[in-house]
């Protein structure tokens, strides 16, 4: 199979589209035919050696395709049947094994369905770990992207009242969401303020955009704010969540059924070819990307 893999750390030049043998599923898995793979801030991480990988690394968590094979021990799934997930093996590849799926909404495109797995996911983890829940108001710093799009939404499904920091050019986009927009940069925690003269309850840093003092200062406690991105937060007193503690991947079921009701969006902003997997990584990494972007089979 056509696979999109690394051997070496650095730039996106270092990205080669090999063949490679097909991976079969163990107990416990499924095997997709990959119709889209969204690609995230941790894969190109990977690949400039940010995170410690092993090589070859085939990249990609996210996979949203047809079922084609069924593992022992798998029940409620059938060959045929379309899917999201998180990808076992690298989902930028035509075939990808998952170990935590859920079923694709009839008016979900194939894009939208990938750009759903790890940005709700994240965002949940996030949510939970600061008690977002009715009646809280929560700031959510760097509320534009996938992850941040996606707490902003399942914050406001859960009842709370959210101020989403981001930049003036995605104020509308956040408007639409169910937020109240602040801009990031000087005065941005007395422009919270401002938008909620009540008070912050709990913060969500998304961006790890060194703001954690900030969204200390405003919540009035640091076990309030949690960080998806600043690693150094715990010294702080503020807390990180990474996964390590426990996934989350009930939020594939929860996220699906709200976007059935028309109460969750994937914002795709562009969709790439494999081959141009070097190119979606880059224009990631440089940030202010509004939603997903996707490698389309």
């Amino acid at each position: 199979m056509r696979a999109a893999q690394f051997d070496e750390q650095g730039g996106p030049e270092v990205i080669r589209i090999v063949e490679v043998d097909e991976p079969r599923p163990g107990h416990g898995q499924i095997r997709v035919r990959v119709h889209a793979a969204a690609v995230n801030a941790a894969d190109w991480k990977y690949r400039r050696g940010r995170y410690r990988a092993t090589l070859p690394l085939i990249g990609g968590s996210d996979a949203a395709g047809v079922v084609d094979e069924v593992g022992a021990g798998v029940t409620g799934v059938a060959v045929g049947d379309d899917v999201l997930g998180n990808a076992a093996t690298g989902a930028f590849a035509e075939y990808a094994l998952l170990s935590d799926w859920t079923g694709v909404p009839t008016d979900m495109s194939w894009p939208e369905a990938a750009g759903l797995v790890m940005a709700t996911e994240t965002a949940t983890r996030a949510l939970d770990a600061v008690g977002v829940a009715a009646g809280t108001t929560v700031v959510i710093n760097g509320a534009s992207g996938g992850v941040g799009s996606a707490a902003v939404q399942l914050a406001v499904a859960r009842g709370a009242t959210v101020v989403a920091v981001a930049g003036p050019s995605n104020h509308d986009y956040l408007v639409e969401l169910g937020a109240t927009p602040v801009s990031y940069g000087d005065g941005m925690a007395d422009r919270v303020r401002a938008a909620a003269p009540a008070g912050i309850a709990v913060a969500v840093d998304i961006a790890g955009s060194k703001v954690i003092p900030q969204l200390i200062e405003l919540t009035g406690d640091p076990a309030a704010v949690v960080s998806i991105a600043d690693f150094g937060a715990p010294k702080l007193g503020a807390k990180v969540t990474d996964g390590s503690e426990g996934r989350r991947w009930d939020a594939l079921r929860t996220a699906t059924d709200l976007f059935e009701q028309g109460r969750f969006r994937v914002d795709i902003q562009q969709t790439f070819p494999l081959e141009r997997l070097g190119e979606a990584q880059a224009l990631l990494e440089e940030g202010h990307v509004r939603g997903k972007l996707v490698i389309e089979f």
